[in-house]
């Protein structure tokens, strides 16, 4: 049960640390534009030597910006969540925080899910068709692998979960 419960500690924080760092900064997406190259995140664009705050409010911007936000939320509750489980806190007795910890790990990949679902579909859908050299890039790329850590981070501590459950319901003492 612990090493389930420490792996997917290790899962989420990792996960968690990257969601951060996907959200915050910014190559998202990298393109050629008058002969330049450019990059942009979900809060600024830059051009070669400066960068500018995104000022329009663009609907799939402000989406994908709210769901890797609300993912990180839900990924830093369970955190906090899991580490509570794993020392045995004893605050909220009748609350499994181990079940509580997996189902806030597994909303934070459905969230982080959803942002780059939106990002890749209208991304590919604008830029595929308007400018012939772009791609996808590093920021983006770890958004998707905080998807699977946090995927592996849910399912790692609902293991834990039918591990502790197991015994109790098969030993009613």
């Amino acid at each position: 049960m612990y090493s389930f419960m420490g792996g997917g500690l290790f899962c989420a924080g990792v996960g968690n640390i990257l969601l951060i760092v996907s959200t915050a900064t910014d190559y998202w997406m990298q393109y050629r534009h008058s002969n330049n190259f450019m990059h942009q995140g979900l809060w600024r664009y830059c051009m070669p030597g400066k960068c500018f705050t995104h000022t329009d409010s663009i609907a799939y911007w402000d989406a994908t910006r709210a769901f890797m936000i609300l993912s990180l939320l839900a990924c830093f509750f369970g955190i906090i969540l899991g580490i509570m489980a794993f020392i045995h806190y004893s605050s909220f007795d009748r609350f499994d925080k181990t079940f509580a910890a997996g189902i806030l790990f597994f909303i934070s990949c459905f969230f982080v899910f959803l942002a780059m679902a939106v990002y890749t579909g209208v991304t590919i859908n604008y830029y595929g068709k308007r400018y012939g050299t772009w791609r996808f890039s590093w920021s983006y790329i770890i958004g998707w692998v905080s998807v699977v850590l946090t995927f592996f981070s849910g399912s790692f501590y609902m293991c834990a979960y039918r591990m502790h459950e197991c015994p109790r319901i098969s030993n009613p003492h």
